[in-house]
């Protein structure tokens, strides 16, 4: 399991450092500069490895209930543990959701008993020792995570929190990620509604934020009712239903502009093959060919920038539809190989799983 850090994480950081030390500077103002600004940063260094521990307790939950996790990824709203797959019942789904809240709230209580073992009833009412106030406010901001991703939008934890409740009710999970999506659009807008009007009465980059979130949650809300509906369209399809087989074969030698020119230019082939030898060597598309400067082109073999077959991941033509399309988003891949008994049957593209959803939005509005 990898742990991935997306560059907006800095920000959220910054913002978590500048705060702390703000309000450290203002709640013990017998502190040196360097005190304050040590102890925002040791707090914010500290926050980090609490987050993650909330995303890691999604994780090791959904581990235990049979879910594969590809990675972990902080990032500008917080964390996000990669499930490869959705959960397959309403009970895997709540304790996976319910996990990383619960994880926020120990550590936030384990950080309070810290505080009063190593410095009494002091921590409480006025923490002066810098090692007091890190611990009381990790507790704090702890619990507050914990809050926070309760709310029930989805796809935050207490959106998915309520979309195992309505599972669990109707039996129905398509249905309960509708209900539990929509509920999520009408928390973002009341994020951003309530963001715009603090933002208006003087509360500053405070209302952005929270119009920002509301923003976030939207979107990401949007995009899980399309997947559903993906998922929904495609229910009962296998990749053999839609793969290609016939795909064009071209020499590895034959150098990219007269590949683009003679094969690619043409518009009738949506896969490659590339043969080295006779046989077949690997893959090449249009995304390979862009990352290729164009001046390069014609002295360039495709054997230079084809995707050896060893590097594109393989599944069996029977395998379901949605499965695969979950395969090619965990590895941001545009094309699989279809094999079986060690022999390729087609390849499975982007673009093909696209013409068949087109097919059908024709066919229903029709």
């Amino acid at each position: 399991m990898e742990l991935g850090l997306h560059y907006s994480w800095l920000v959220i950081a910054a913002l978590i450092t500048v705060s702390l030390g703000m309000r450290f500077r203002f709640t013990n103002p017998d502190w040196s500069t360097a005190v304050v600004w040590v102890s925002a940063v040791i707090t914010g260094i500290l926050f980090f490895a609490c987050l993650f521990a909330h995303e890691l307790a999604h994780a090791m939950v959904a581990k235990s209930r049979g879910l594969p996790i590809h990675r972990i990824t902080l990032f500008l709203l917080g964390g996000m543990a990669q499930i490869e797959r959705e959960a397959e019942d309403a009970s895997t789904e709540f304790w996976v959701a319910i996990a990383g809240p619960a994880a926020s709230v120990a550590v936030g209580f384990l950080c309070f008993a810290m505080a009063h073992w190593f410095f009494g009833w002091q921590a409480w009412t006025a923490p002066l020792v810098p090692g007091a106030a890190i611990l009381v406010w990790l507790g704090y901001i702890n619990l507050l995570l914990a809050a926070f991703n309760l709310i029930p939008g989805f796809p935050m934890d207490g959106g998915r929190v309520l979309r195992a409740i309505v599972w669990w009710i109707t039996g129905n999970g398509d249905k309960a990620t509708t209900i539990a999506v929509r509920v999520g659009q009408v928390v973002g807008w009341l994020f951003i509604m309530w963001g715009v009007f603090r933002l208006f009465t003087g509360f500053g980059i405070g209302g952005l934020w929270l119009a920002l979130i509301g923003w976030f949650i939207i979107q990401a809300a949007a995009g899980t009712l399309m997947q559903t509906r993906v998922k929904s369209a495609l229910g009962g399809m296998k990749v053999e239903d839609v793969m290609w087989r016939d795909c064009a074969r071209v020499d590895a030698d034959l150098d990219v502009q007269s590949f683009v020119s003679s094969e690619l230019m043409r518009g009738q082939q949506r896969c490659f093959l590339v043969l080295d030898r006779g046989l077949v060597a690997g893959l090449i598309s249009q995304a390979d060919i862009r990352k290729l400067n164009r001046d390069l082109w014609p002295r360039t073999p495709l054997r230079t920038v084809m995707r050896p077959l060893s590097r594109v991941e393989k599944v069996a033509p029977e395998m379901p539809l949605v499965e695969a399309l979950e395969h090619m988003g965990r590895d941001e891949s545009s094309e699989l190989l279809a094999v079986s008994n060690g022999h390729l049957q087609g390849v499975i593209t982007r673009g093909a799983v696209l013409q068949v959803l087109q097919t059908m939005s024709g066919l229903k509005a029709a």
